[in-house]
């Protein structure tokens, strides 16, 4: 069965172009002008994956993503957010809300229907039948792509598991950021490096315990960062 995408943008030409290229790549697609019809269309059709504008009317893409993750039914939905904004920390904003990607205005549709299908790979786990990772308070179930913190569940987007994958299965080793950007995205897209300091931040906030304490996640200063090292590992 075709994967469904939710195109949501209000620039109809916009729409139309990246509807026809995702459809021409066999994908099923619906489309939304706002994100109010985009938040009822998701819980409807309850689509693979959502591109996503981040500049609507009304309610914007900021707010879109703010209620997808708040929504038990659509918090793991994987989101591609498509931005005219130049400045950096404007688009970090959105992955650390927890978008998976982003895509900068103007964009190559060829190039957008290859990041949805890198974003749908890391999130159905392709090829993952590793054992499991048990670092300290931390769980990481490879195959069920799963991950606890004691005895509570933490949710993760596909990128974020994947990134904390990738560390977590080299503990001590330091990855500079392009070498993190190789292993989560596999596909060589600019722009990549900032964005593992976003995902980096979620997961540190995610893994935090009772006791504030997140040091799972370390930060090698002039080279990138690294998973800290447990007598208990496995």
């Amino acid at each position: 069965m075709a994967k469904t995408i939710l195109v949501v943008d209000d620039e109809q030409g916009i729409v139309t172009i990246v509807r026809d290229y995702l459809e021409k790549a066999g994908f099923r697609v619906v489309t939304a002008g706002d994100g109010e019809t985009a938040l009822r269309l998701a819980r409807l059709e309850r689509p693979n994956l959502m591109v996503l504008d981040g500049m609507l009317p009304g309610m914007d893409g900021l707010d879109v993503i703010r209620s997808l993750r708040n929504d038990p039914a659509l918090h793991l939905m994987s989101v591609i957010m498509l931005t005219a904004r130049v400045d950096e920390t404007d688009r970090l904003v959105g992955l650390e809300l927890g978008a998976d990607d982003y895509v900068i205005k103007p964009f190559s549709p060829r190039e957008l229907v290859a990041r949805v299908r890198a974003v749908l790979r890391r999130a159905e786990g392709i090829g993952t039948y590793s054992p499991t990772i048990r670092a300290g308070n931390l769980t990481i179930d490879l195959q069920r792509r799963s991950v606890r913190l004691g005895s509570t569940n933490i949710e993760l987007t596909a990128t974020e598991f994947d990134l904390l994958a990738t560390l977590a299965r080299n503990p001590g080793r330091p990855f500079t950021r392009s070498q993190l950007v190789e292993s989560v995205y596999q596909d060589s897209f600019e722009g990549y490096d900032r964005t593992i300091d976003a995902h980096v931040k979620n997961l540190r906030r995610k893994l935090e315990d009772e006791a504030h304490n997140s040091n799972y996640i370390q930060t090698v200063y002039g080279v990138g960062y690294r998973f800290s090292e447990f007598e208990d590992e496995t």
